[in-house]
């Protein structure tokens, strides 16, 4: 980190001087995560934001999770270092699309991922997040739920639930890519590992692994396992904290590296800026935040 040396001591005075707190998800580049107040996954982050007494929220992830902070928190600022930093698994459903399904199903309970927008939560009863979708669903007492936009987490939810969802036919095209034929050549390579996969990938992959979590949950997986050697099949990033955090063991992921270029358009540069300029802000309108708010606190809740 010596290189950033002049950034990082703004970033330090800059911090203080606004007040502010620096929220990273796993997948944030390496640098991204050491400067950071926490990290964590999706829920751990939402619970962060709901919980934190800072006027400045710098979150450091992409725009769907910086939403969510500023539907917990409307009376602090949220600021995003790279507005651009969107996510594709997100923008696989609109509002209307909810809408027109919720139509067609007018008994079912809306179960959507946290990685969705802030209007797609508004159209939703519930939110979840893979550390909580299982029991998420478990908790729901209604005739039909409409599980959306991550088709692989709604079939895993389904299994473990077995309760008969309406999935979404969305993905995200990062985990997606993990395919069967890669782990093959993993387990070949490292024969002793434990295999441990993100609810998010095929379910077929997900059917070879030894352990399915969440990132945050992944963390539990290697604490709680005696072995030496892990596969690992999410996005690259999460091989940081797993290192840092257990420098002991070995972590390896598939040769093609899944690595989201999404959640690497953050750097030190622009969360230095971001908080000089306090700029870009993301920010909900009051209708819209207001309806997802009731969707997020019933995820906050759960699990």
């Amino acid at each position: 980190m010596e290189e950033y040396g002049e950034t990082l001591r703004n970033i330090d005075v800059l911090r203080e001087k606004r007040k502010a707190v620096i929220l990273a998800h796993n997948y944030q580049r390496p640098e991204i995560q050491d400067i950071a107040d926490f990290t964590g996954d999706s829920l751990g982050l939402a619970r962060e934001a709901a919980a934190v007494e800072a006027e400045v929220i710098v979150f450091c992830g992409v725009h769907f999770m910086a939403e969510t902070s500023a539907i917990v928190n409307p009376g602090k600022v949220t600021l995003l270092p790279e507005p651009q930093a969107g996510c594709p698994l997100a923008d696989t459903i609109t509002p209307e699309g909810l809408r027109t399904l919720k139509k067609l199903h007018p008994q079912a309970v809306v179960v959507t991922y946290v990685n969705s927008t802030a209007a797609v939560k508004a159209e939703s009863d519930y939110c979840c997040t893979s550390g909580n979708a299982v029991e998420v669903v478990r908790a729901i007492d209604a005739p039909e739920i409409i599980f959306t936009p991550d088709r692989n987490l709604g079939l895993y939810v389904q299994r473990m639930t077995g309760r008969d969802l309406i999935i979404w036919e969305g993905c995200c095209p990062i985990h997606d890519a993990i395919t069967v034929e890669m782990v093959r050549e993993l387990r070949e390579l490292h024969p002793g590992a434990l295999v441990v996969a993100h609810p998010e990938c095929r379910p077929e992959v997900v059917a070879l692994a030894d352990a399915v979590s969440s990132t945050s949950g992944m963390f539990r997986v290697v604490k709680d396992h005696p072995g030496e050697e892990f596969i690992i099949l999410t996005e690259a990033g999460m091989g940081h904290p797993l290192r840092k955090r257990f420098p002991g063991r070995r972590f390896h992921f598939p040769i093609q590296e899944p690595l989201c270029p999404d959640m690497k358009l953050i750097t030190l540069e622009k969360v230095e800026r971001s908080l000089a300029e306090m700029q870009p802000r993301v920010t909900v309108p009051e209708d819209v935040r207001e309806r997802a708010l009731r969707a997020v606190e019933r995820m906050l809740s759960i699990g």
